[in-house]
């Protein structure tokens, strides 16, 4: 498997230089400062490959060409939007880049209400509390109907919860779940996310899924045509929050996805995290029955709690059985490399990794360390070339 890591650009504390030291041949990157549904050009798109390639690495992956709110919601301008995603789905197939990962999230991006969850081990990781999410919800951002979606028991912890938070820990959650989203150049307050969430107020999950449908219908004949495979990234988490649509949180979303537009540039990101935060998944039987269909990987662990709340494990560790899902991708690269496809190798990252060692009191994006990324990515090479020993 080809072994990425992914950089946010010039202003990422953790350097290219770092992604090499950590064993990293491959680089998972965007065009950071043209996230607003702009068109990258073909020009900013070598200039940034060729930076990458200096450092004595490849552009392996574009993550992501950020899909604007007014396609998933097929409102305001969306019609020059999908134009701008096809015009630069063009650019990217220019400079010779032949994965793209992208998500079809409303509104927020991965959310946790906590990123500096302290582990036994003194390190820290990203953790998702349902009662402090419902707790900010129903209690602080007051979402109209947003009791339907808690059951009492949890809404009664949430109320004794927030009566023991001090106004940091209330700021803070609220910068955590609003707020911050990485590699996005604007935030959100209190009262532009209540618009936003008003935007969605209509849309069902059967709407949004064929809203989905819709542009995939638009940019898989574009993608199939350059030679670009996309590969759709999990809700995360894998479940309603906010009372948004999610269409992208299990197998039989995947399998609806697929079959919407049969084709080898439309498939998926098997993230192991993100689909490993629903119980319902079993991951090593999705990397099976996808594994034409998976066209990235990201790898990491979660330790599920019986409230719905995770936090995310050591790669190794967690609710994920990360060798068997290891081995039954490498499997596929066998099967890809007998059938004498030159893409045979799937592109892995470690995705997020706990804050250790010198990570701890250093700037970086919250799960993007670079020690515990390292580590991460250690580990999953371990388990890589014990399978390659073995086989």
């Amino acid at each position: 498997m080809k072994e990425t890591w992914r950089w946010f650009g010039p202003d990422d504390p953790v350097t290219l230089a770092h992604a090499r030291q950590a064993g990293a041949t491959g680089i998972v990157t965007a065009l950071h400062h043209l996230n607003d549904g702009r068109a990258w050009s073909r020009d900013e798109v070598m200039k940034r490959k060729a930076l990458i390639e200096a450092a004595g690495l490849t552009w392996s992956v574009v993550e992501s060409i950020i899909v604007h709110e007014d396609i998933k919601t097929r409102t305001g301008n969306f019609r020059k939007l999908i134009e701008n995603y096809k015009s630069s789905l063009r650019a990217v197939a220019a400079a010779g880049i032949r994965a793209v990962c992208y998500n079809f999230m409303a509104i927020t991006d991965w959310t946790r209400t906590d990123l500096e969850y302290v582990m036994p081990h003194g390190g820290t990781a990203l953790r998702f509390d349902i009662v402090e999410l419902c707790a900010y919800d129903l209690l602080i951002l007051k979402r109209p109907g947003a009791e339907r979606d808690h059951p009492k028991a949890r809404i009664e912890a949430a109320r004794a919860r927030l009566a023991a938070m001090t106004e940091s820990d209330l700021a803070r959650l609220e910068r955590n779940l609003i707020e911050w989203v990485p590699a996005r150049e604007f935030v959100y307050d209190r009262q532009s996310f209540r618009r936003m969430l008003d935007t969605y107020r209509d849309i069902s999950i059967d709407g949004f899924r064929a809203n989905l449908f819709e542009f995939l219908s638009e940019i898989v004949p574009v993608a199939e045509e350059e030679g670009v495979r996309l590969a759709i990234h999990p809700d995360d988490p894998p479940f309603p929050i906010f009372g948004l649509p999610r269409v992208v949180s299990t197998a039989s979303d995947a399998c609806a996805l697929l079959a919407a537009q049969p084709s080898p540039s439309n498939g998926l990101t098997l993230c192991t995290g993100s689909y490993g935060a629903n119980g319902k998944n079993d991951l090593v039987a999705m990397a099976k029955e996808f594994a034409p269909a998976i066209h990235f990987a990201h790898l990491r662990n979660v330790t599920r709690e019986p409230d719905g709340s995770f936090h995310e494990a050591e790669h190794l560790d967690g609710d994920v059985d990360m060798v068997q899902v290891v081995a039954t991708l490498k499997a596929e690269e066998r099967r890809r490399s007998q059938e004498g496809r030159a893409d045979w190798e799937i592109p892995l990252r470690p995705d997020h990794g706990h804050a250790i060692v010198d990570d701890i009191g250093k700037k970086t994006n919250p799960g993007y360390s670079c020690i515990g990324r390292l580590k991460g990515l250690a580990e999953l090479r371990g388990i890589m070339r014990t399978l390659d020993a073995l086989t």
